[in-house]
Formats: C-alpha cells, sequence, structure tokens
C-alpha cells in the first residue's frame, strides 16, 4: 500500500483529522483537538475507514440523571420519609395529611406498609417504628449523571425500584464512537500531511495558468457514496400509467367514472340476474345508501330485457325489481363504465373505442394471494364491422407493448359476452403461461337495450396488478401497498 500516495488523496476534513489519531481515539476528544463539529469528524472518519486506515468502534451506554420530582426528593426527602416525620407527633387519617400530596400519599402509604413502618387504625394512620435509611433514600443524594453500568448491585436495584415512580429518574442511551488504527493508519499518522493540496481546478486557474506546479488532490472513484433516491411516482401508478399511455397510443379514448355506482349499472346493465350470487355480500360491498336511476326508456329497456329477453333469447323471466337496481356498491369491475358509455353513444359516433383503467371493489379475505381491491383495465370497441378477430388482435397488441411477446386464448364463460376467452400471455424468463383476465363479444341482451340495436361491441377487462407483481419480483400482493419507503426507493422503474 503506498502511503504517500493516501496522504494525497486525503480530504481536507481528514487532513485535519489525521494528526489527531495519533493521541485521540474517542470522538469527543478529536472534536476538542481539531476544532471541528461532530459532523465533520464523523465523516472524516467514516472515509479513512473507507481506506483501511482504521476501524470504528461504536458502543453505547445509559445514563441516569434525576428527573422533575428526584430533584425535589433529593432535597426534600422521599414522600414516605415526609409521612413518617409527620406521623410522630400524632395517628392522622389521609386527608389531615400536610407534608405529602394526595398523589405522594399514596405510593408512600404502601412502602411504608410494605416496610411494617406504619398501621391503620379506624382510619387513621398510626407509626410502628422509625423509618430506616432505605437504598433509594441513599441513591438519590449521589452526584448526578451516573453510569448505569459502573452501579453496584444494590444500587442498580435502587434504580429499578425508583423507574417505577413518576419523575424520580431519566435515563437516557447516549451513544460513544472511539476509533482503532490499523497498520495503515498508524503509518499515515506519521506521514507529512500536505496542506498545499488543491481541491478543484477552475476556470480562472486555466485562465492565468496558475496551476502549472500545483499538486491536485485525486479522486477516488470507487469509494463509498450515499446512494441518492431521484424522486418517482409509485411503482404501481407507474404501472398504471404506461397501460393508460399504450391505450393512448394506440387510438382508444379514456372512460371515466366514480368507484361508488348504482346496482343499476353494475349488474342490471351488464344482465346479471337479479338473485345471482355475485350480487350477494360475499361478493359485493353494498353501501347504505340509493342513487337515482337513468331515464326511464333505459330502465324500462332493462326490464324488458330481463323478464323477456331480446329477439333469440328468453330473457331471466319473473319479476325485475326497480328498487334492488337503486342500491349503491363500490363497482366490482370498471365494465359499468362501458356500460354508461355505451347507454350514451349516438349513431353517428361510431365506430368507436374506449379503455378504462381504475380500482375496483370485491369483499374478499384478506391474504398473500387476495385483496379487497384490485385494478382493471377495461375496452371496448364499438363497429358494426368488428370481428372476433379483431378483439385477438387489440389484445395481443396491448400485452405486446406491455412486454409480453405472446399471447393465447382459451374459450371460457363470462355472464356478458358471448363468445368470451381467458387471456393468457408468455412469461419470457419464467418460460411459462400467466393467466390475465376474460373478454369476448358483448351479448345482445348488454348491446340492444343501451344502444338500441344489435351491433358487435368488442370487450376484455383483464387485472393489471398480476403484471405488476411478475414484474416487480413480488410474491405476497399486499407488498403494492405496504409503502416501505427503502423498498420504493429500491423498485426499478416500469421500462418494457
Amino acid at each position: 500500500m503506498d502511503i504517500q500516495k493516501i496522504a494525497l488523496s486525503l480530504h481536507p476534513l481528514e487532513r485535519k483529522v489525521v494528526p489527531a489519531l495519533k493521541s485521540h481515539k474517542i470522538l469527543e476528544e478529536i472534536m476538542d483537538h481539531t476544532g471541528l463539529q461532530e459532523v465533520e469528524v464523523t465523516r472524516a472518519l467514516q472515509w479513512l475507514e473507507n481506506k483501511e486506515a482504521l476501524k470504528i468502534i461504536k458502543t453505547e451506554s445509559e445514563t441516569i440523571n434525576l428527573g422533575k420530582n428526584g430533584l425535589q426528593y433529593a432535597k426534600e426527602g422521599l414522600p414516605e420519609r415526609r409521612l413518617s416525620a409527620e406521623l410522630k407527633d400524632r395517628d392522622k387519617s389521609i386527608q389531615e395529611l400536610t407534608f405529602v400530596t394526595k398523589e405522594e400519599a399514596g405510593i408512600s402509604i404502601g412502602q411504608l406498609k410494605k416496610a411494617g413502618v406504619i398501621s391503620m387504625n379506624q382510619g387513621k394512620l398510626h407509626l410502628e417504628k422509625e423509618l430506616a435509611e432505605s437504598l433509594e433514600e441513599k441513591f438519590i443524594k449521589k452526584s448526578f449523571p451516573l453510569e448505569l453500568d459502573a452501579l453496584e448491585a444494590q444500587e442498580k436495584l435502587a434504580v429499578a425500584n425508583l423507574r417505577k415512580r413518576k419523575d424520580i429518574l431519566v435515563v437516557d442511551k447516549i451513544k460513544h464512537l472511539s476509533i482503532e488504527l490499523t497498520d495503515i493508519g498508524k503509518e499515515l499518522t506519521c506521514c507529512q500531511i500536505k496542506d498545499d493540496v488543491l481541491e478543484r481546478l477552475t476556470p480562472h486557474m486555466i485562465r492565468t495558468g496558475e496551476w502549472k506546479g500545483k499538486t491536485f488532490r485525486p479522486y477516488d472513484v470507487k469509494i463509498n457514496v450515499p446512494k441518492i433516491s431521484g424522486g418517482k411516482r409509485h411503482f404501481v401508478r407507474e404501472a398504471l400509467d404506461y397501460s393508460k399511455q399504450v391505450w393512448l397510443d394506440m387510438g382508444f379514448e379514456e372512460m371515466k367514472g366514480n368507484m361508488v355506482q348504482q346496482s343499476f349499472w353494475n349488474f342490471d346493465a351488464l344482465f346479471t340476474p337479479q338473485d345471482h350470487p355475485v350480487r350477494e355480500m360475499q361478493d359485493t360491498f353494498f353501501l347504505n345508501s340509493e342513487g337515482k336511476l337513468p331515464d326511464k326508456k333505459i330502465v324500462q329497456a332493462i326490464k324488458d330485457v330481463h323478464e323477456n329477453g331480446v329477439e333469440g333469447s328468453t330473457g331471466w323471466g319473473g319479476k325485475w325489481d326497480e328498487e334492488k337496481s337503486k342500491q349503491n356498491v363500490l363497482r366490482t369491475h370498471t365494465t359499468v363504465l362501458s356500460a354508461k358509455t355505451l347507454s350514451q353513444l349516438k349513431e353517428e359516433d361510431m365506430p368507436k373505442k374506449f379503455f378504462a383503467l381504475g380500482k375496483c371493489f370485491r369483499n374478499e379475505a384478506l391474504d398473500w394471494s387476495h385483496l379487497f381491491e384490485f385494478n382493471q383495465t377495461e375496452g371496448i370497441v364499438v363497429d358494426p364491422d368488428a370481428t372476433f378477430e379483431n378483439l385477438l388482435g387489440y389484445l395481443k397488441q396491448f400485452f405486446k407493448k406491455m412486454g409480453f411477446e405472446k399471447a393465447r386464448f382459451r374459450p371460457a364463460y363470462f355472464p356478458y359476452t358471448e363468445p368470451s376467452v381467458e387471456v393468457d400471455v408468455w412469461h419470457p424468463v419464467h418460460s411459462k403461461w400467466l393467466e390475465i383476465g376474460g373478454a369476448g363479444i358483448l351479448r345482445p341482451e348488454v348491446v340492444v337495450p343501451l344502444v338500441g340495436k344489435d351491433i358487435p361491441v368488442l370487450a376484455w377487462g383483464p387485472g393489471i396488478d398480476r403484471l405488476i407483481l411478475d414484474f416487480h419480483k413480488i410474491n405476497d400482493i399486499r407488498e403494492l401497498y405496504t409503502n416501505n419507503v427503502d423498498d420504493l426507493r429500491s423498485k426499478k422503474s416500469w421500462v418494457k
């Protein structure tokens, strides 16, 4: 190891500290010798430790001081001493006591009874014998502060007893820092440390030539430096924003809406029967409120399709209950926004394509794989010429832009689409298929009452959380919202 090279690379703070290390090994002593502040000395010692010139030794001790009551009792005596003195002349009831407060009387009586010093007869306190000096009395007469580790066994017992009482003792934890020089450090303290080493080259020095013949401090580019975390969005928000931009780039318009929706839009408009299990409390968060139903024409159309169906179907039969449809819920899917959007479309608006991205809610038991809220992306394409092949093409393109080159589709069943498919994407690293969500073409029972005629509407609603978990290698879904700052800083950016 070239000691002269190390000496030349020393920071100005290190140059002030190194000479002091020959005779001083404790932080406070080094501060006094150098005149530097604690943070400056600490920083210099850390840099020297990185250079293997020393080892920093950190220890911790407990220091005892008298608290507010302790200062008073050191002058006046402990409450039990004052109480025993008051009872020397005559027996007294608790109400007659003057030497102690009500708060002090309780613990004083307890202490004196425990020592067999007093008794109580017919509501009067009687002094049985003189109170001997206790360990606690002796201890509070000492000179403070005191080091806890330096106390004898009996003194530690007194401390333990006094700490049970209010504001008598204050125990502070004191951190100590000292150093131990290595062989490199010992050699370094014997070196001649130059003071005329320049830290930087300025434009003025270049123009005037002052740099010539000067010695510049070399910089150690391998040295440990504090990690700087730049500001960024929460990694879940970042992924959602990325997904949103993908849909916008593909020419889709965004649908927006409230998280609180009527059962009419969340269920009835999507041809979900009113006695379906999904509408029970185990799946849905129902609110103790109702909303106003939309235009009577749409309500009547939904009622008719539930009771009688459309051409080629029979509906669910029975009587559709308008009151049930008014109850508000936390939306269970973003498809509710598709239903509302379809109800507002006009003939001249078509063809159109829309997407939504938002939080949905299900009454799930919370565990490593389930939350009672999740993020879903929704999409619809309203086009008289739309085909099932177009549906698969849109989904393939979306997942390709999300970083998954291959997607496959399996036949499935969903209440409001026919035909329906489950979407899987191929994970290139783990070499396996990931199930993402469902898609299909909306049934006439959904489209006809909302649009006024049967027209192809491509629809999909995959979850996004599964992709986020996989991207960040998260095994417990609850970690999406733990918000540990160190963990958030370490998350990689969503770049596909």
